[in-house]
């Protein structure tokens, strides 16, 4: 007697699946697998509880959410078998074959159904499936080597593989595919090189030329500045590209010589003097521009003298983070310092509030400067005298760290204008961004 849940019919579940990737574009569609499907059921009276489809590879197990619920209403007893166009359909990796073998193994899965075959929990025609499916297997994997195989022929005769950067397009004509210049935007792409290489022109500036010469990507946007540079950087324009690590050597028509490649690249390299980062500006970020409302940034700039000695110059300027286009001029840093003093002068330290780091950096300027004048015989009890003359001593003869902790323990932020220092914003009128 043959036990019940063999004397039931089984219960089938239709799965149709088809994936958009090349190799399976020549496969049938789904609709149609269903159709084909269909036909066989009302042929032989098979009992379909459901019909389930799937766009999506079957290369990599567990990546089928569709598939992966069809296993585990199986596990559970909602199917007792599956019926699909072929078994390539089902598998094309090791993991999903060995799940639906267990299955079969446990008794869960009784039989798959293909359109022309049949598979049931027996030796011969499981080993015949696990033939099938890998086989399916091979093919992608043999296609996968091939396929890599083809691309590096492609890089070793010139072409480079995928979308064409900006100044280029892709061409098909004849069966063959190349890769021609772009007659609308080479020209602009060969004066940004230039542009670069020639007149050093940095980044942003180039960024603005194009956007009032009408340049744009190809989704019709503007060029962003990260766009820029990926051109400046990209061999292509002279003729040579990368694929992986390989450099090859392309058979496109160049927009520039290797000469003003090697130009820009040098222009590209921001010089390593001193570690990023680690250069040092008294009055950085501690003052506000009057016109914007960006702080103002530190720059050095190094003069050489006519007895061959070296000289060093530090600026500050309006950083631009908020207004690119702000009007503000440079300020040497000992003009800054100068005025500040003034400033700090015309304080009434009586009025405002310091801070404890503040008030710290003075008991100890008052503790040394106090013992120094009771040495001369000299008796100064005037904190405020003291507080003065402590700041015109740190501004003019401080560390930069000392310049920035005297800064920071005023409550009062300065905004600068036209190399004019004051602490009341309002005198200045805003500049509208």
């Amino acid at each position: 007697m043959k036990p019940e849940n063999l004397e039931s019919p089984i219960r089938f579940c239709l799965y149709a699946r088809k994936s958009s990737e090349d190799d399976e574009r020549q496969a049938m569609s789904i609709e149609s697998q269903v159709k084909e499907m269909s036909q066989l059921v009302e042929k032989e009276g098979l009992l379909i509880k459901e019909i389930r489809r799937e766009s999506h590879s079957a290369k990599q197990s567990g990546q089928r959410p569709i598939f992966s619920q069809l296993l585990k209403d199986i596990q559970s007893g909602v199917f007792t078998g599956i019926l699909t166009w072929a078994p390539d359909r089902l598998s094309r990796n090791a993991g999903d074959l060995g799940m639906l073998v267990d299955m079969m193994d446990m008794g869960k899965l009784q039989q798959i159904r293909t359109f022309s075959q049949s598979f049931s929990n027996n030796p011969n025609e499981k080993f015949l499936l696990m033939i099938l499916c890998s086989q399916a297997k091979l093919e992608n994997d043999n296609r996968g080597i091939n396929v890599k195989r083809g691309i590096r022929a492609k890089c070793e005769m010139g072409w480079r593989p995928g979308i064409a950067p900006l100044g280029y397009m892709n061409r098909a004509f004849g069966g063959k595919k190349d890769i021609i210049v772009d007659p609308d935007r080479a020209p602009l792409i060969q004066e940004l090189f230039h542009r670069v290489a020639e007149y050093g022109q940095s980044g942003r500036t180039i960024k603005k030329w194009l956007d009032k010469a009408g340049f744009t990507n190809r989704s019709g946007k503007k060029t962003t500045l990260s766009q820029i540079y990926i051109i400046l950087k990209n061999p292509f324009y002279y003729g040579k590209f990368y694929y992986g690590k390989e450099l090859y050597v392309g058979s496109h028509k160049p927009l520039i010589s290797e000469e003003i490649f090697q130009k820009v690249k040098k222009q590209l390299v921001i010089p390593r003097k001193v570690k990023w980062g680690s250069k040092s500006f008294a009055f950085k970020n501690l003052f506000k521009c009057a016109s914007c409302g960006s702080s103002l940034t530190g720059e050095e700039k190094f003069r050489r003298r006519l007895d061959g000695s070296v000289r060093r110059h530090v600026y500050y300027h309006c950083s631009r983070q908020i207004n690119y286009d702000c009007p503000e001029r440079y300020i040497s840093e000992n003009d800054l310092a100068g005025q500040l003093i003034t400033l700090v002068d015309q304080i009434n330290f009586e009025e405002i509030t310091v801070s404890e780091k503040f008030q710290g950096m003075l008991l100890d300027y008052q503790r040394v400067t106090g013992e120094i004048l009771r040495q001369k015989g000299i008796n100064s009890e005037n904190s405020i005298t003291d507080l003065k003359s402590f700041a015109t001593y740190v501004l003019r003869e401080g560390t930069h760290k000392e310049k920035s902790d005297f800064i920071r323990g005023l409550p009062i932020q300065f905004y600068l204008r036209d190399r004019v220092l004051t602490n009341n914003c309002d005198t200045f009128s805003k500049v509208e961004i």
